[in-house]
C-alpha cells in the first residue's frame, strides 16, 4: 500500500499512490512503441528455462520460519512508514461492523461480502455488514474530491472518522494522528467510485487491513498487500495471519512493544506449526534510501530526468544489500520499465533479470505475471510473435490465480493480437471476446477497455508499419 506526501503526517494512511504497478504495466504498452532489435530476441525468458507456473512455488501457508514471522508482524505494529515508531498496539474490541456510503459501485456490495466472509472464516474476526453506523464507514466519493484531500493517494483510511465531512474538520488535529490512539473505535475509508471495479475492490482489501491491523508496510514482504510495490492486490495467507494475531486473545488493546514481543513467539507458534524449522527465509530491513529511490522513480511527482537514475540507484542498493527476493526483482523491473522508450533491448534484459528473480518468490506467481507481461508486449512490438504468445500463455495463469483481471485480459489482448499476426484471426476474434469480462473488472468503462484494447492493438500495427 504505497502512501506519497501526506497532508499532516502520520494524520491519514493514503494508499496506493498512484497505483505504482498498475502505472508501471498500462504506461509501458505507450512507452514500448519503438522496435525492438530483432537480435535481442535471445534474451527473451526461455519457455522452458524454469519460469512456468508449475515451478513457481505456492504459498499454502506463509513459507518462511516462524521466528521471521514474529518480526514481520512486530515490525508492521509498532512502526509507521515515516520510520516514527507506533507506542502501543490498537485495535477493535468486539464485533466491528462495516457500512458502505455515498454512491456505492455497482460490484462492490459483491465484494464486500466476500472479503468480509474471508475475514471471519481465514482471519477469525467477528466483522459483519450493517446500516450506519457502524465502527468502519467506507464512504464512495469522486476521485476527485479524494484526491483534493491526499493528492497522491486513489483512497485512504482514516482514524476517528465516520465521513468525508468529518474527515475535513479534523484535518491537521490530533484526532487523525494514529499514534495518539489507545484504541479503535471509528474509522473511514474513502473510495473512489468512477473507477473500475477491480480499484475499488482492491482498495476495500487494503485500506479494510490497516483499518483493522498493521499500520506499517514492507518492501520486504512478497506475499503480503502490506508491501509498498503492490503487487499483491487482494489479502494473502500471510496477512490473514497478521490479522489473527493482531486480535488473538492473549493480546490487548494498549501493550507495548515489549510485551506483544514477549508474547508472538507463542502465538506465531501456535497458529503456524508449519513454520517450526529454523533459519532459511532472512529478510533484512529496506533502508530508507531505497525507499527514496522507489519514490523518485516511480512515484507520481518529480522531475522525469531524475526517474531512471533513480531507478539505478535502487539496483546499486539492492546489489551492495546482497538481497536476492523481491526488492532485487522490483529494482530490475523498475530499471525495464524506464529503459524501454529509448532502450527496449536493456529494457528486455532487465525484465527477463526481474522474471528469474521472481520465479523464486512465495508469492503464488504474481510478480512473475507482471515480469512476463512486460516481456510479452515488447516481444509484440518486435514482432516476435509467437514469444508474445508463449510468454502471455506464461504469465496467464498467474495472473488469474492472482484475482488480477486487468493484468489478465491484458495478457489475452497481447496474445490475441500476436495470433492475429500469424494469420490464426478467428482464435483472435475468440480470445478478444473472452476477454472482455476480465476487462471490464479491470478497466472499468467500455471507453476504458477500448483503449486498452487499442493501445496493445497499435504495438503490432507500428511494428507492421516498420516502427
Amino acid at each position: 500500500m504505497t502512501k506519497g506526501p501526506q497532508t499532516a503526517p502520520n494524520q491519514v494512511k493514503a494508499a496506493r499512490f498512484m497505483r505504482l504497478v498498475l502505472v508501471l504495466w498500462s504506461c509501458l504498452l505507450v512507452a514500448c512503441a519503438p522496435a525492438l532489435p530483432l537480435a535481442v530476441s535471445k534474451n527473451v525468458v526461455d519457455i522452458d528455462d524454469g519460469l512456468g507456473p508449475r515451478n513457481v512455488v505456492s504459498p499454502q501457508a506463509p513459507l518462511r520460519p516462524n521466528d521471521q514471522i514474529a518480526a514481520d508482524f512486530m515490525d508492521l505494529e509498532f512502526r509507521m512508514e515515516s520510520g516514527q515508531p507506533l507506542p502501543i498496539l490498537t485495535r477493535f474490541e468486539g464485533p466491528i461492523t462495516v457500512t458502505m456510503t455515498g454512491p456505492v459501485p455497482e460490484d462492490a456490495e459483491a465484494d464486500l461480502t466476500a472479503l468480509l466472509t474471508r475475514l471471519r472464516n481465514e482471519a477469525g474476526l467477528d466483522v459483519f455488514v450493517v446500516a450506519s453506523p457502524a465502527a468502519i464507514t467506507i464512504q464512495f466519493a469522486s476521485r476527485a474530491e479524494l484526491q483534493r484531500l491526499e493528492p497522491a493517494a486513489s483512497c485512504f483510511v482514516a482514524p476517528n472518522a465516520s465521513s468525508l465531512t468529518e474527515y475535513r474538520a479534523k484535518r491537521g488535529t490530533a484526532a487523525l494522528d494514529w499514534r495518539g490512539l489507545t484504541h479503535r473505535e471509528r474509522m473511514a475509508i474513502f473510495v473512489p467510485y468512477d473507477t473500475s471495479p477491480q480499484e475499488v475492490r482492491d482498495c476495500l482489501h487494503e485500506e479494510m487491513a490497516q483499518a483493522l491491523g498493521p499500520l506499517n508496510d514492507q518492501y520486504r514482504l512478497p506475499d503480503s498487500v502490506f508491501n509498498d510495490d503492490n503487487f499483491q492486490s487482494v489479502l494473502t495467507e500471510f496477512d490473514m495471519l497478521m490479522l489473527r494475531l493482531h486480535y488473538a486473545p492473549d493480546l490487548a488493546n494498549g501493550m507495548s512493544r515489549a510485551e506483544v514481543a514477549a508474547r508472538v513467539p507463542g502465538l506465531v507458534a501456535a497458529l503456524n506449526p508449519g513454520g517450526a524449522y529454523p533459519g532459511g527465509w532472512v529478510r533484512p530491513d529496506t533502508p530508507r534510501a531505497w525507499t527514496d529511490a522507489v519514490d523518485a522513480a516511480l512515484g507520481p511527482r518529480g522531475p522525469e530526468a531524475a526517474r531512471l537514475p533513480a531507478a539505478r540507484r535502487m539496483l546499486t542498493i539492492a546489489q551492495t544489500q546482497g538481497w536476492t527476493d523481491n526488492r532485487l526483482g522490483f529494482a530490475h523491473f523498475a530499471l525495464g520499465r524506464l529503459l524501454a522508450p529509448d532502450d527496449p533491448a536493456a529494457a528486455v534484459r532487465s525484465y527477463t533479470t526481474a522474471a528469474r528473480v521472481y520465479a523464486t518468490l512465495p508469492d503464488d506467481g504474481v510478480h512473475l505475471s507482471h515480469a512476463l507481461m512486460q516481456l510479452a508486449a515488447l516481444a509484440l512490438s518486435d514482432g516476435r510473435v509467437q514469444d508474445a504468445a508463449n510468454l502471455s500463455d506464461q504469465a496467464l495463469p498467474l495472473a488469474v490465480r492472482a484475482h488480477n483481471a486487468a493484468l489478465q485480459a491484458s495478457l489475452q489482448l497481447i496474445k490475441a493480437e500476436a495470433l492475429a499476426l500469424m494469420g490464426r484471426d478467428t482464435e483472435a476474434a475468440a480470445l478478444r471476446l473472452d476477454s472482455l469480462d476480465a476487462a471490464r473488472y479491470g478497466f472499468g468503462s467500455d471507453q476504458s477497455v477500448q483503449a486498452r484494447q487499442a493501445e496493445i492493438a497499435s504495438l503490432a500495427l507500428r511494428r507492421a508499419e516498420g516502427g
